[in-house]
């Protein structure tokens, strides 16, 4: 499962992937960040993008048994 942290209007959202309405909404970003880590965290598999003002991917964080973890 993927959760974005998002611009919004007056703030930020939370976001599950392929779901239309937002989990939540912040008036600014941490807090909108740590929620989406706690969903992540809750699933087996859980991915966050974390999305700047422009609206691109900044970074990107997966918690749980990553298929595809960075070599290294």
């Amino acid at each position: 499962m993927v959760t974005h942290v998002v611009p919004a209007r007056k703030g930020w959202d939370v976001e599950k992937e392929g779901q239309k309405a937002p989990v939540k909404h912040f008036e600014t970003k941490p807090p909108a960040i740590e929620k989406a880590k706690a969903i992540a965290k809750d699933a087996d598999r859980g991915q966050i993008k974390i999305h700047g003002k422009d609206g691109k991917t900044q970074t990107e964080h997966t918690y749980g048994q990553d298929p595809h973890p960075p070599k290294g």
